[in-house]
Protein backbone atom coordinates (compact mmCIF):
# COMPACT_ATOMS: atom_id res chain seq x y z
CA UNK A 1 0.00 0.00 0.00
CA UNK A 2 1.12 3.32 -0.94
CA UNK A 3 2.57 5.35 1.88
CA UNK A 4 0.33 8.31 3.31
CA UNK A 5 1.35 11.63 3.08
CA UNK A 6 1.23 14.53 5.97
CA UNK A 7 0.49 18.06 3.65
CA UNK A 8 3.43 19.42 5.67
CA UNK A 9 5.67 17.01 4.32
CA UNK A 10 4.00 16.95 0.23
CA UNK A 11 4.82 20.90 1.01
CA UNK A 12 8.30 20.41 2.09
CA UNK A 13 8.74 18.18 -1.06
CA UNK A 14 7.50 20.59 -3.05
CA UNK A 15 9.62 23.57 -1.69
CA UNK A 16 12.76 21.18 -1.68
CA UNK A 17 12.33 20.44 -5.80
CA UNK A 18 11.83 24.18 -6.21
CA UNK A 19 15.13 24.62 -5.00
CA UNK A 20 17.02 21.81 -6.47
CA UNK A 21 15.39 23.03 -9.56
CA UNK A 22 16.46 26.41 -9.40
CA UNK A 23 19.91 25.80 -7.95
CA UNK A 24 21.15 22.61 -9.33
CA UNK A 25 24.72 22.63 -11.03
CA UNK A 26 25.89 19.32 -10.44
CA UNK A 27 22.93 17.69 -8.52
CA UNK A 28 22.99 20.00 -5.70
CA UNK A 29 20.93 19.16 -3.29
CA UNK A 30 18.90 21.97 -0.49
CA UNK A 31 19.51 20.70 2.85
CA UNK A 32 16.47 19.39 4.65
CA UNK A 33 16.76 22.46 7.55
CA UNK A 34 17.03 25.10 4.49
CA UNK A 35 13.81 23.45 2.92
CA UNK A 36 12.13 23.44 6.20
CA UNK A 37 12.93 27.13 7.35
CA UNK A 38 11.91 28.12 3.90
CA UNK A 39 8.45 26.59 4.38
CA UNK A 40 8.47 28.32 7.74
CA UNK A 41 8.75 31.55 6.19
CA UNK A 42 6.40 30.54 3.67
CA UNK A 43 3.73 30.27 5.90
CA UNK A 44 5.17 33.40 8.05
CA UNK A 45 4.73 35.56 4.83
CA UNK A 46 1.59 34.83 4.12
CA UNK A 47 0.06 35.80 7.95
CA UNK A 48 2.07 38.78 7.30
CA UNK A 49 0.35 39.34 4.19
CA UNK A 50 -3.05 39.26 5.77
CA UNK A 51 -2.44 41.13 8.80
CA UNK A 52 -0.65 43.46 6.24
CA UNK A 53 -4.00 44.26 4.18
CA UNK A 54 -5.84 44.29 7.52
CA UNK A 55 -4.29 47.50 8.78
CA UNK A 56 -4.62 48.84 5.16
CA UNK A 57 -8.31 48.43 5.33
CA UNK A 58 -8.32 49.99 9.01
CA UNK A 59 -6.16 52.64 7.49
CA UNK A 60 -8.82 53.50 4.59
CA UNK A 61 -11.27 53.31 7.11
CA UNK A 62 -9.77 55.96 9.00
CA UNK A 63 -9.18 58.20 6.14
CA UNK A 64 -12.79 57.87 5.02
CA UNK A 65 -13.69 58.79 8.93
CA UNK A 66 -11.70 62.08 8.36
CA UNK A 67 -12.58 63.06 5.09
CA UNK A 68 -16.53 62.97 6.64
CA UNK A 69 -15.91 65.76 8.94
CA UNK A 70 -13.74 67.64 6.48
CA UNK A 71 -16.19 69.74 4.61
CA UNK A 72 -13.93 72.29 3.30
CA UNK A 73 -11.68 69.81 1.54
CA UNK A 74 -13.95 67.62 -0.12
CA UNK A 75 -17.65 68.00 -2.13
CA UNK A 76 -20.91 67.40 -0.79
CA UNK A 77 -21.17 64.34 -3.31
CA UNK A 78 -17.71 62.92 -2.25
CA UNK A 79 -18.85 63.35 1.77
CA UNK A 80 -22.21 61.34 0.99
CA UNK A 81 -20.11 58.13 -1.19
CA UNK A 82 -17.82 58.42 2.29
CA UNK A 83 -20.49 58.11 4.50
CA UNK A 84 -22.51 55.46 2.49
CA UNK A 85 -18.90 53.08 2.78
CA UNK A 86 -18.30 54.08 6.63
CA UNK A 87 -22.02 53.17 7.07
CA UNK A 88 -21.51 48.99 5.85
CA UNK A 89 -20.51 46.83 8.67
CA UNK A 90 -17.25 45.26 7.64
CA UNK A 91 -16.75 41.91 9.60
CA UNK A 92 -13.41 40.81 9.82
CA UNK A 93 -14.18 37.34 10.62
CA UNK A 94 -16.40 36.26 7.86
CA UNK A 95 -13.89 37.77 6.12
CA UNK A 96 -11.23 35.07 7.69
CA UNK A 97 -13.62 32.21 7.38
CA UNK A 98 -13.53 33.06 3.65
CA UNK A 99 -10.00 32.98 3.14
CA UNK A 100 -9.83 29.64 4.90
CA UNK A 101 -12.78 28.17 2.71
CA UNK A 102 -10.62 29.33 -0.27
CA UNK A 103 -7.88 27.13 0.99
CA UNK A 104 -9.98 24.27 1.87
CA UNK A 105 -11.85 24.69 -1.75
CA UNK A 106 -8.28 24.38 -3.52
CA UNK A 107 -6.36 21.88 -1.20
CA UNK A 108 -7.49 18.78 -3.60
CA UNK A 109 -5.88 20.80 -6.32
CA UNK A 110 -2.88 21.98 -4.63
CA UNK A 111 -2.37 18.12 -3.42
CA UNK A 112 -2.52 17.46 -7.07
CA UNK A 113 -0.03 19.43 -7.73
CA UNK A 114 2.40 17.97 -5.11
CA UNK A 115 1.47 14.69 -7.11
CA UNK A 116 2.37 15.61 -9.83
CA UNK A 117 5.71 17.44 -8.75
CA UNK A 118 6.70 14.44 -6.72
CA UNK A 119 6.41 12.20 -9.71
CA UNK A 120 8.40 14.24 -11.96
CA UNK A 121 10.72 14.71 -9.25
CA UNK A 122 11.14 10.51 -9.45
CA UNK A 123 11.15 10.26 -13.22
CA UNK A 124 13.48 13.37 -13.18
CA UNK A 125 15.69 11.11 -10.61
CA UNK A 126 15.27 7.79 -12.74
CA UNK A 127 16.90 9.70 -16.20
CA UNK A 128 19.84 11.13 -14.09
CA UNK A 129 20.44 7.16 -12.75
CA UNK A 130 19.66 6.42 -16.22
CA UNK A 131 22.40 8.57 -18.00
CA UNK A 132 25.25 8.04 -15.28
CA UNK A 133 24.65 4.26 -15.58
CA UNK A 134 25.43 4.47 -19.26
CA UNK A 135 28.08 7.49 -18.75
CA UNK A 136 29.93 4.51 -16.05
CA UNK A 137 29.13 1.99 -19.29
CA UNK A 138 30.69 4.20 -22.02
CA UNK A 139 33.61 5.12 -19.98
CA UNK A 140 34.23 1.08 -18.73
CA UNK A 141 34.41 0.59 -22.50
CA UNK A 142 36.65 3.48 -23.33
CA UNK A 143 39.18 2.59 -20.85
CA UNK A 144 38.73 -1.22 -21.68
CA UNK A 145 39.41 -0.05 -25.39
CA UNK A 146 42.58 1.86 -24.05
CA UNK A 147 43.78 -1.17 -22.50
CA UNK A 148 43.63 -3.69 -25.80
CA UNK A 149 45.29 -0.72 -27.18
CA UNK A 150 47.75 -0.19 -24.88
CA UNK A 151 48.55 -4.31 -24.63
CA UNK A 152 48.62 -4.38 -28.88
CA UNK A 153 51.74 -1.58 -28.19
CA UNK A 154 53.25 -3.88 -26.04
CA UNK A 155 53.06 -6.70 -27.84
CA UNK A 156 53.91 -4.76 -31.10
CA UNK A 157 57.03 -3.64 -29.44
CA UNK A 158 58.11 -7.25 -27.74
CA UNK A 159 57.68 -8.51 -31.71
CA UNK A 160 59.98 -5.90 -32.76
CA UNK A 161 62.31 -6.35 -30.06
CA UNK A 162 62.52 -9.80 -30.98
CA UNK A 163 62.72 -9.30 -34.75
CA UNK A 164 65.85 -7.10 -33.70
CA UNK A 165 67.60 -9.68 -31.54
CA UNK A 166 66.86 -12.08 -34.74
CA UNK A 167 68.27 -9.91 -37.07
CA UNK A 168 71.22 -8.45 -34.71
CA UNK A 169 72.42 -12.36 -34.42
CA UNK A 170 71.93 -13.34 -38.06
CA UNK A 171 74.84 -10.01 -39.08
CA UNK A 172 76.67 -11.12 -36.67
CA UNK A 173 76.45 -14.50 -37.47
CA UNK A 174 77.32 -13.39 -40.49
CA UNK A 175 80.03 -11.12 -39.91
CA UNK A 176 81.87 -13.68 -38.25
CA UNK A 177 81.84 -15.65 -41.71
CA UNK A 178 83.12 -12.73 -43.77
CA UNK A 179 84.00 -9.29 -44.03
CA UNK A 180 82.01 -7.47 -47.09
CA UNK A 181 83.97 -4.38 -49.09
CA UNK A 182 82.41 -1.67 -51.23
CA UNK A 183 83.09 -3.58 -54.37
CA UNK A 184 80.14 -6.03 -53.39
CA UNK A 185 82.61 -8.74 -52.65
CA UNK A 186 84.73 -10.37 -49.67
CA UNK A 187 88.46 -8.94 -49.19
CA UNK A 188 88.98 -11.99 -46.76
CA UNK A 189 86.71 -14.88 -47.86
CA UNK A 190 88.11 -17.99 -47.61
CA UNK A 191 87.88 -21.01 -50.53
CA UNK A 192 86.34 -23.86 -49.34
CA UNK A 193 88.60 -26.31 -51.48
CA UNK A 194 92.46 -26.98 -50.76
CA UNK A 195 94.91 -27.40 -53.50
CA UNK A 196 96.05 -30.58 -54.66
CA UNK A 197 99.47 -30.51 -53.01
CA UNK A 198 97.75 -30.41 -49.15
CA UNK A 199 98.95 -26.22 -49.03
CA UNK A 200 96.90 -23.71 -46.99
CA UNK A 201 93.06 -22.49 -48.71
CA UNK A 202 93.46 -19.45 -51.02
CA UNK A 203 91.54 -16.58 -50.41
CA UNK A 204 89.15 -15.44 -53.35
CA UNK A 205 91.39 -12.21 -53.60
CA UNK A 206 94.42 -14.33 -54.32
CA UNK A 207 92.72 -16.74 -56.85
CA UNK A 208 91.41 -13.50 -58.52
CA UNK A 209 95.08 -12.19 -58.82
CA UNK A 210 96.46 -15.08 -60.21
CA UNK A 211 93.75 -14.68 -63.03
CA UNK A 212 94.58 -11.37 -63.64
CA UNK A 213 98.22 -12.40 -64.13
CA UNK A 214 97.71 -15.59 -65.62
CA UNK A 215 95.71 -13.80 -68.49
CA UNK A 216 96.23 -10.27 -68.95
CA UNK A 217 99.30 -8.34 -69.05
CA UNK A 218 99.77 -5.22 -67.27
CA UNK A 219 102.26 -2.44 -66.32
CA UNK A 220 102.44 0.14 -64.04
CA UNK A 221 100.18 3.27 -64.07
CA UNK A 222 102.84 5.61 -62.57
CA UNK A 223 105.85 5.33 -61.29
CA UNK A 224 105.98 6.68 -57.32
CA UNK A 225 106.25 5.68 -53.96
CA UNK A 226 102.89 4.24 -52.72
CA UNK A 227 101.47 5.96 -49.94
CA UNK A 228 98.05 4.30 -48.44
CA UNK A 229 97.97 0.72 -49.27
CA UNK A 230 95.03 -1.24 -49.94
CA UNK A 231 92.52 -2.36 -47.40
CA UNK A 232 91.68 -1.17 -44.10
CA UNK A 233 92.51 2.17 -42.40
CA UNK A 234 92.30 4.83 -39.66
CA UNK A 235 89.09 6.50 -41.14
CA UNK A 236 88.54 10.28 -41.10
CA UNK A 237 86.33 12.94 -42.84
CA UNK A 238 87.93 12.11 -45.84
CA UNK A 239 89.73 8.85 -45.53
CA UNK A 240 87.72 5.79 -45.88
CA UNK A 241 88.23 2.97 -43.57
CA UNK A 242 88.67 0.26 -46.03
CA UNK A 243 90.69 1.34 -49.03
CA UNK A 244 89.82 -0.14 -52.16
CA UNK A 245 92.73 0.48 -54.40
CA UNK A 246 96.28 2.55 -53.64
CA UNK A 247 97.46 5.74 -53.43
CA UNK A 248 100.36 6.67 -55.11
CA UNK A 249 101.98 10.00 -54.65
CA UNK A 250 102.64 11.77 -57.72
CA UNK A 251 102.37 15.50 -57.95
CA UNK A 252 100.00 17.60 -60.10
CA UNK A 253 100.14 16.83 -64.15
CA UNK A 254 102.25 14.30 -64.08
CA UNK A 255 101.50 11.75 -66.43
CA UNK A 256 99.30 9.01 -66.15
CA UNK A 257 99.44 5.59 -69.03
CA UNK A 258 97.29 2.61 -68.76
CA UNK A 259 98.15 -0.30 -67.14
CA UNK A 260 96.31 -2.72 -69.53
CA UNK A 261 94.52 -2.61 -72.67
CA UNK A 262 91.12 -2.43 -72.97
CA UNK A 263 88.11 0.15 -73.71
CA UNK A 264 87.35 2.81 -71.83
CA UNK A 265 83.80 2.84 -70.19
CA UNK A 266 83.65 5.73 -68.33
CA UNK A 267 85.13 9.04 -68.11
CA UNK A 268 83.44 11.33 -65.47
CA UNK A 269 84.17 13.70 -62.75
CA UNK A 270 81.75 13.24 -60.73
CA UNK A 271 81.44 11.80 -57.09
CA UNK A 272 84.04 11.37 -54.55
CA UNK A 273 86.47 10.07 -57.62
CA UNK A 274 86.61 13.72 -58.66
CA UNK A 275 87.94 13.18 -62.59
CA UNK A 276 88.20 9.58 -63.44
CA UNK A 277 88.29 7.12 -66.05
CA UNK A 278 88.32 3.53 -66.29
CA UNK A 279 89.36 0.40 -68.61
CA UNK A 280 87.50 -2.66 -69.23
CA UNK A 281 89.20 -5.50 -70.57
CA UNK A 282 86.64 -8.89 -70.33
CA UNK A 283 85.92 -9.33 -66.62
CA UNK A 284 88.70 -7.42 -65.55
CA UNK A 285 88.42 -2.99 -65.12
CA UNK A 286 90.56 -0.74 -63.56
CA UNK A 287 90.33 2.48 -62.10
CA UNK A 288 91.95 6.13 -62.39
CA UNK A 289 91.22 8.25 -60.25
CA UNK A 290 91.70 12.04 -58.47
CA UNK A 291 92.50 13.03 -61.84
CA UNK A 292 93.64 16.99 -63.38
CA UNK A 293 92.62 15.60 -66.97
CA UNK A 294 91.12 13.06 -68.98
CA UNK A 295 93.20 12.30 -72.19
CA UNK A 296 91.10 9.81 -73.90
CA UNK A 297 86.70 9.56 -74.56
CA UNK A 298 84.45 7.20 -73.63
CA UNK A 299 84.25 4.21 -75.93
CA UNK A 300 87.78 4.95 -77.36
CA UNK A 301 90.11 1.10 -77.43
CA UNK A 302 93.35 1.61 -75.14
CA UNK A 303 96.48 0.23 -75.32
CA UNK A 304 98.78 -0.95 -72.73
CA UNK A 305 100.80 2.13 -71.72
CA UNK A 306 99.10 4.44 -73.55
CA UNK A 307 99.09 8.05 -71.85
CA UNK A 308 95.10 8.65 -70.73
CA UNK A 309 95.44 11.48 -68.11
CA UNK A 310 97.14 13.58 -66.01
CA UNK A 311 97.03 13.20 -62.15
CA UNK A 312 95.84 16.07 -60.04
CA UNK A 313 94.04 16.67 -56.82
CA UNK A 314 90.25 16.41 -57.64
CA UNK A 315 87.11 15.05 -55.68
CA UNK A 316 87.46 13.73 -51.83
CA UNK A 317 91.11 13.69 -51.04
CA UNK A 318 93.94 15.27 -48.54
CA UNK A 319 96.69 16.06 -51.40
CA UNK A 320 97.77 15.80 -54.82
CA UNK A 321 97.86 11.81 -55.78
CA UNK A 322 96.73 8.46 -57.85
CA UNK A 323 94.38 6.49 -56.73
CA UNK A 324 94.48 3.09 -58.56
CA UNK A 325 91.75 -0.10 -58.56
CA UNK A 326 91.96 -3.46 -59.94
CA UNK A 327 88.83 -5.11 -60.13
CA UNK A 328 87.41 -8.60 -61.40
CA UNK A 329 84.10 -9.04 -61.58
CA UNK A 330 83.49 -5.73 -59.46
CA UNK A 331 85.42 -7.69 -56.28
CA UNK A 332 88.25 -5.46 -55.63
CA UNK A 333 91.85 -6.87 -56.24
CA UNK A 334 95.04 -5.37 -54.30
CA UNK A 335 97.02 -3.94 -57.31
CA UNK A 336 100.37 -5.10 -55.34
CA UNK A 337 99.92 -8.99 -55.78
CA UNK A 338 99.98 -8.47 -59.61
CA UNK A 339 102.32 -5.68 -60.43
CA UNK A 340 105.40 -4.37 -58.44
CA UNK A 341 106.75 -1.31 -56.68
CA UNK A 342 110.09 -2.15 -55.93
Amino acid sequence: MEKTISQEERIRRAEEIYYRRKLKEGNVRMPSSQVTEGRENRQFSLYKKMVLQVLICILIYLIFSLIKDANYLFSEEVIGKTKEFLSKDINFTVISQQVGQFFKDNEQAFNQWLENTDQANKQEEQNQENKEGQDNNQNQEEDSDKQNVQNQVVQNEQTNSQTNQNEQTSNQASENNQTIGIGGASNEEQTVTTSSNGSSPKSQMQKDAEYIKKNFSMVLPAKAVITSHYGKREPTQIVSANHQGIDIGVTIGTTIVAAMEGKVSVVSDAGEYGTHVKIVNKDVTTIYAHCSKILVKQGASIKKGQKIALSGNTGKTTGPHLHFEIRRDQRTVDPELILSWT
